[in-house]
């Protein structure tokens, strides 16, 4: 750790704000999607690329950056990636054609993984173990500060200006960071250049973008859909190869993996990165089923629904701003587990949102679902940060950045799959044409179009209390999640992580 005094939380300013502007970028993107549908006459298949594209060179690209920091030195890869994140951004705006807006969606995708691991594994850098905690809860709350900040921004910036205006945003966010970076943040790197292991490299790129691409299909066609099995099995088949590859180097005399598979004989590590990804999965359901619910069924449009997320960022920072305090008091342990609870409590009570459900106790038991979050997610993952070594923080940061991108998409189509199933078995359709009533069962959206292009007040309300009660189902998984985040704390997690992987426990200890 490196000693800046005070100048560390200044430098953890540069880190959030570098992260935001990533956050900014995808939240923006949903607003301005039927804009650009026109501006750059697109399909809906450009319309989907828009998003994919970015999510499987962001999810392919983490690894490779973690290596390029530890290799040539994390501040140089971050501010590198700002300054390709601003060119990206200008390159959206001004694109001329969908392609072209493809093609710099990927450039953002690229120098959005750069920034977000060398961010993370910087604070492994500036502050202790016992400043760990907080540290992460901080940067965990620029990250989704953007979903509530992207939507109130775009719209108002669509509403009022050039569509272009929505990805030059990201540019003095961008710029601000950029320069705050390089003003505050130390650079760090292995003490030991680490080789580059291209077998590595491309099998873990390769893995991650089947992975990703197949739960992207799933979320869209459904789990039995070939687009989405094929590349899904065909990644988690490379994904093993590389896994055993990566062993298969490591036991060579001299060999240099890409993933020091040794990390994963760290309970702290293991069980760290595990349950921050279980924390992020039990947030989607949120995440996947507010805006839905604040947009079809009280009908805010997409900045009004952006405020209405505040709760939970406000929520997020009250649990993670004490949580190295509660960590030092009863050890990783418990404070993950209770924070694990406060989610499932939060979750739980937002099963049980109605169609009539005030504003207050939305906002309520969103707030108790952020601050278990940032409680949660702030303590496991300084778990597994703490035991990294200057030379393996950007490679291990990676890992728990890939665990978590892959996840989202994850669970958002486990959940899409929940609301969707229920929605249709709850709305019942009596004396519509077929080809309205299949197109009213295929989201909400589609329901709330058909009632209105019919003027049925009976077929409206119905659609909204069918999908309400399609998102409190999706809701009580999420809690279910939480809930298993609870036994795997209490289980395997390590009361207080031990400094380095040399003196770890083994992992089930």
């Amino acid at each position: 750790m490196t000693n800046l005094g005070n100048r560390r939380w200044w430098a953890l300013g540069a880190l959030t704000l570098a992260v935001l502007a990533v956050g900014l970028d995808g939240t923006v993107l949903s607003v301005a999607l039927p804009t650009l549908a026109s501006a750059l006459h697109a399909s809906e298949s450009d319309l989907q690329w828009f998003s994919s594209g970015y999510l499987l060179v962001l999810a392919a690209a983490m690894l490779p950056a973690g290596l390029l920091g530890d290799r040539y030195g994390r501040k140089k890869v971050m501010l590198t990636s700002l300054i390709l994140f601003g060119a990206g951004s200008v390159a959206c705006a001004y694109a001329p054609s969908a392609g072209a807006f493809i093609a710099a969606r990927a450039v953002l995708g690229l120098a959005g993984a750069g920034v977000v691991v060398m961010a993370l594994s910087a604070l492994t850098v500036l502050f202790t173990e016992e400043e760990r905690p907080r540290a992460v809860g901080i940067w965990a709350a620029a990250n989704f500060l953007a979903l509530p900040l992207g939507p109130i921004l775009g719209g108002w910036l669509l509403t009022h200006y050039w569509w272009g205006w929505v990805f030059l945003l990201n540019v003095p966010v961008a710029l601000v960071g950029l320069i705050a970076a390089f003003a505050l943040v130390p650079e760090s790197r292995a003490p030991q250049r680490p080789g580059l292991d291209p077998v590595g490299v491309i099998a873990s790129t390769a893995g991650l973008v089947g992975v990703t691409y197949g739960l992207i299909e799933a979320g869209q066609n459904g789990w039995g859909d070939a687009r989405a099995l094929v590349p899904m099995i065909a990644g988690l088949v490379v994904l093993v190869a590389f896994f055993l590859w990566e062993r298969r180097i490591s036991l060579r005399p001299g060999g240099q993996p890409l993933v020091d598979l040794a990390l994963f004989r760290s309970a702290s590590f293991t069980w760290g990165v595990i349950l921050a990804a279980t924390a992020v999965l039990a947030m989607i359901g949120v995440l996947f089923t507010m805006p839905q619910y604040f947009q079809g069924v009280l009908g805010t449009d997409a900045m009004g629904s952006g405020v209405r997320l505040l709760p939970l960022i406000g929520g997020l920072i009250v649990g993670a701003v004490p949580a190295d305090r509660i960590s030092r008091v009863v050890g990783a342990k418990i404070t993950v587990a209770l924070g694990f609870a406060i989610l499932a409590a939060g979750l739980l009570m937002g099963a049980m949102t109605g169609v009539g459900s005030s504003g207050g106790f939305v906002a309520a038991w969103m707030a108790l679902v952020g601050a278990g979050m940032g409680l949660a997610l702030a303590t496991a993952a300084s778990a597994a940060l703490s035991e990294l070594s200057q030379e393996r923080s950007g490679v291990g940061s990676a890992v728990m950045q890939a665990l978590q991108k892959v996840g989202g998409p994850f669970g958002a189509a486990i959940l899409g799959s929940v609301l969707s199933s229920t929605y249709q078995g709850q709305l019942h359709l009596v004396g519509l044409p077929p080809a309205a009533a299949k197109l009213a069962q295929e989201s909400v959206f589609a329901g709330l179009a058909v009632a209105q292009q019919l003027g049925s007040a009976p077929l409206l309300e119905a659609v909204r209390a069918a999908f309400v009660q399609g998102m409190d189902v999706a809701l009580l998984v999420s809690a279910g999640i939480a809930i298993a985040g609870i036994v795997l704390a209490l289980i395997f997690l390590p009361r207080k992580a031990v400094s380095k992987v040399e003196g770890a426990q083994p992992v089930g200890v």
